[in-house]
């Protein structure tokens, strides 16, 4: 038979300490001095020992040591927008910097049962993505277990919420147009409800959207007095969907003077758009969006945005799950943005 597995009471017995100051030597907690933290650790090494077993520790805690964060319905698509990836990037840098590890989960349509990874899934709180929409069935599958969340972009309603000031930097956005003399203005929206499909909307008899991003960034626009001449729904942040907006609103005989997408990979679309039909930017239209990403492969040109904090919201949110995953109370947070004007307005 082979030899067993090393124990933390192997490590102990060889530093010459006991069990529980082994222990304290690996927790990096209670009264324990650091030479004797080093004689223990010395003597793990040694022996090859590389610490208690996580999953053992982590029910003796009584939680799991996990995260989940919930992504859209289209999970590959998070991976081609760059907004997605820098709150990505906020979220696990912090999960990471309190040895914390995570678990990536779709979201739920509003059709389907809930994945057993979200309903079964070792996790202590949840950080749901910003997205379109979160459906029922997502947030009812996470109050089912009693798990807390913490929704990027959300309302604050249903959960605590990390979002950014959308309707202000969009009336900015808006004001600023008004200001340079533009009064047709056609706008590319973010989806308004989950499954929403590509096309242009009415707007004078559409009702308000149900996502709580696209119904802000509207509001602002609204707010600051612009009345959209024609508006496009985009089915997501992607920029052959704006692109597909910009044909379809240049197309019309008495075509918008300036094109405001809710993103900027849609305002990046909307921006090719104009190229393609032989126009310039921003002579012949104004191009401007939201976000406030490196777009460096448009060469030249620099869009109009508003300029949000993403990798902050993803470090806020993931801080705000790990307050409610160790039993403490946090409030919804509210993040400033700003106006960056460029070359193309």
């Amino acid at each position: 038979m082979g030899r067993s597995a090393t124990t933390l009471t192997d490590v102990a017995r060889a530093a010459g300490v006991s069990l529980s100051t082994a222990s304290l030597a690996f927790s990096g907690a209670g009264p324990i001095s650091a030479s004797t933290r080093e004689k223990v650790l010395s003597a793990a090494a040694e022996l090859g020992y590389h610490g208690p077993d996580p999953v053992a520790a982590s029910l003796r805690r009584g939680r799991s040591g996990v995260i989940g964060v919930v992504m859209g319905s289209a999970v590959s698509r998070s991976f081609r927008d760059p907004v997605s990836i820098q709150f990505l990037d906020g979220i696990l840098t912090t999960l990471a910097g309190k040895d914390y590890g995570t678990l990536m989960l779709p979201a739920t349509a509003s059709d389907e049962e809930p994945a057993s990874l979200l309903t079964h899934g070792a996790m202590d709180a949840a950080v749901l993505m910003a997205g379109a929409v979160t459906s029922k069935q997502t947030l009812a599958a996470l109050r089912a277990r009693n798990l807390p969340s913490v929704q990027i972009g959300g309302t604050g309603r249903q959960s605590l919420s990390v979002r950014a000031r959308d309707k202000e930097g969009m009336q900015r956005l808006g004001e600023h147009l008004l200001e340079r003399g533009h009064s047709r203005v056609g706008v590319v929206t973010l989806p308004w409800y989950a499954g929403a499909e590509t096309g242009e909307l009415d707007y004078a008899t559409t009702r308000r959207p149900a996502a709580p991003i696209t119904a802000r960034r509207l509001d602002g626009l609204r707010a600051a007095g612009i009345e959209p001449v024609v508006m496009w729904q985009a089915g997501a942040s992607l920029v052959e969907e704006g692109i597909q907006a910009g044909r379809a609103m240049l197309a019309g005989p008495d075509r918008p003077t300036a094109l405001v997408g809710f993103s900027d990979l849609l305002a990046a679309g909307l921006l090719l758009a104009v190229r393609e039909a032989g126009l310039a930017v921003p002579d012949d239209v104004a191009v401007a969006g939201f976000d406030g990403i490196d777009l460096p492969w448009l060469g030249g040109d620099r869009l109009t945005t508003v300029v949000q904090p993403i990798a902050e919201m993803g470090r806020v949110a993931a801080e705000t799950a790990l307050t409610l995953a160790g039993g403490g109370s946090a409030r919804s947070t509210t993040l400033e943005v700003e106006l960056r004007v460029g070359t193309t307005t």
